[in-house]
């Protein structure tokens, strides 16, 4: 879907480098083999040891007791107020032709897995966004400098806000995406936060690694209503 062309301040780690649609937030976000139909691959799910940089050891925050999951209702505001983060061009993604999570087509778009859990459903719910535009930052461009214990809330389409705390920070080589520890069933709610990070190789156009934000529930609220199921999402306008 196009290419970078180098960016010309790529030295400052807030820099804005110029990415394809793809490659702002990595084609291989989730890939489970080829010959394999498609799921969000369970515990037992076989996959390669990951090479991984680490920006925080996975600690889950202790929480008194497990939070009650909701149901299904689709993502409708993003807010990470420790880097200055709110949005609420929300979109569902699904995978392409080659079983790979499709990319948000714009910009400041974030795009939410919708074949995994909702934000707050059991399992881990999974957003995605670009780091960067032809013409600045894109909507991901901090999100690597989340921090353990950040705080990252979603509401939702039945009007639930449910909130988030970041357990780890990691950066993943492309070739080595965690496919299970993303993707995998977990006990509780949980989140994960893509876009891409590291390097940027002028030679292919695309960055070299992903950044990839863990994020636990700590809190799962009642809605006023009763829950409704719902997969719909604004228009970004």
């Amino acid at each position: 879907m196009g290419r970078h062309t180098s960016p010309d301040r790529r030295s400052d780690s807030s820099a804005v480098a110029v990415t394809a649609v793809y490659a702002g937030i990595g084609v291989a976000l989730l890939t489970v083999g080829l010959g394999q139909a498609f799921a969000p691959p369970p515990p037992s799910f076989e996959v390669s040891a990951p090479g991984s940089v680490r920006t925080a050891e996975p600690s889950v925050p202790a929480v008194a007791g497990e939070p009650a999951a909701l149901g299904r209702s689709a993502p409708m505001t993003l807010t990470a107020p420790s880097i200055g983060l709110r949005t609420s061009h929300m979109v569902e993604l699904g995978l392409s032709h080659d079983r790979r999570l499709e990319a948000p087509k714009e910009w400041e778009d974030v795009g939410w897995y919708s074949g995994g859990a909702a934000p707050g459903q059991k399992g881990p719910a999974v957003l995605a966004g670009h780091l960067d535009s032809p013409t600045g930052p894109a909507v991901f461009h901090q999100l690597g400098k989340l921090r353990d214990q950040d705080t990252v809330s979603i509401e939702r389409a039945d009007g639930a806000v449910v909130d988030f705390t970041v357990y780890a920070v990691e950066r993943h080589a492309k070739h080595d995406f965690p496919t299970e520890e993303v993707y995998g069933d977990t006990e509780r709610p949980e989140l994960r936060l893509i876009t891409c990070g590291g390097g940027f190789d002028a030679s292919t156009g695309h960055y070299t690694d992903n950044i990839v934000v863990f994020a636990a529930l700590v809190e799962a609220p009642g809605t006023s209503e009763a829950p409704e199921v719902t997969t719909a999402v604004p228009d970004p306008g």
